[in-house]
């Protein structure tokens, strides 16, 4: 150990003696990045080993790797209803469980996806004076009504709230969830969020939604795709083309083509994109990708199939 920490000394003498000052900045400049890197891969890796096993979800529906769609939330859907393998509509507007039940008289093996926000208050739902005054932050910039939550307060009164809202699902019938905004760490949400409180909370969302039976979907939060792939069934995106971070190869890191390594099924929509500038890439990474509007209605442009 002596003789090569010595050789290793006497190295670094003789390059710090060789190598100019500026290409010696430059060096530690490079060591720096690197090792803030690494921590930062420490960190998750420590949150990833801290986090609970997955529930097993024995029984659940779960999508197959090509899956005809339809996303639809502005109203639910009325007949005659699209020839399409799932139907992701609002859990709220179908709790009665009379649309959930409709879609899968219509087409038997139909899976049908509870949509709701895991990550935001809105102040037109039923529930919406539940919510304490401590978990609420910021306006969700874009979204009238909306406000981000502070996720690390999920083991009080915001857990209880999201539990009742995974009641409600199961209780309609519904197959699957598709929780939203369930990236605040990387947003502006008033609260100092972190990547390990976002996989705590997301964890404990999967976890919940397979105890009752359920599946459910990993909502954007590509960052954290390694972390949580082992809790999801299914991932849904919205714009990793427009924003180039849709596979491993453009985020070395982490990409939807994980899932689908995995055997899970990908659903993608692009707002802005034309299906001409995508479809054909998405068809390549065997996701399931749409041309949707802003508004979520009945309209949508499939990349393939119906």
């Amino acid at each position: 150990m002596y003789k090569i920490f010595s050789a290793a000394v006497t190295a670094a003498a003789l390059l710090t003696a060789l190598v100019p000052a500026p290409a010696q900045a430059a060096q530690a400049g490079s060591t720096q990045t690197l090792r803030a890197s690494e921590a930062v891969q420490t960190a998750a890796n420590s949150a990833a080993a801290a986090l609970p096993a997955p529930v097993p979800c024995k029984g659940c529906w779960r999508p197959a790797l090509n899956t005809s769609w339809q996303w639809q939330l502005a109203a639910p859907p009325t007949k005659p209803f699209l020839d399409v393998q799932m139907y992701d509509i609002d859990g709220f507007e179908a709790r009665d469980g009379a649309v959930v039940k409709a879609l899968k008289a219509a087409k038997p093996g139909r899976g049908v996806v509870c949509y709701i926000s895991a990550g935001s208050y809105e102040d037109w739902r039923p529930d919406a004076k539940s919510f304490p005054a401590s978990v609420l932050g910021k306006k969700v910039e874009g979204w009238p009504g909306e406000r981000w939550l502070d996720i690390r307060q999920y083991k009080g009164q915001l857990g209880k709230i999201m539990e009742a809202r995974l009641d409600m699902c199961d209780k309609a019938g519904f197959d699957a969830v598709e929780p939203d905004l369930i990236d605040g760490f990387t947003n502006d949400t008033g609260f100092p969020l972190t990547g390990a409180d976002q996989l705590a909370y997301n964890v404990w969302l999967a976890n919940e939604a397979h105890e009752r039976g359920m599946s459910i979907a990993l909502k954007n939060d590509v960052e954290q795709i390694p972390q949580l792939l082992p809790y999801y069934d299914f991932a849904l995106n919205e714009e990793c083309w427009s924003h180039d971070e849709c596979t491993t190869a453009q985020n070395e890191d982490y990409g939807y083509d994980q899932f689908v390594k995995a055997g899970k099924a990908v659903f993608q929509v692009e707002y802005e994109l034309p299906a001409s500038r995508f479809c054909a890439r998405s068809n390549a990474q065997n996701f399931n990708s749409l041309v949707k509007n802003w508004d979520l209605d009945a309209k949508r442009t499939p990349c393939r199939g119906k």
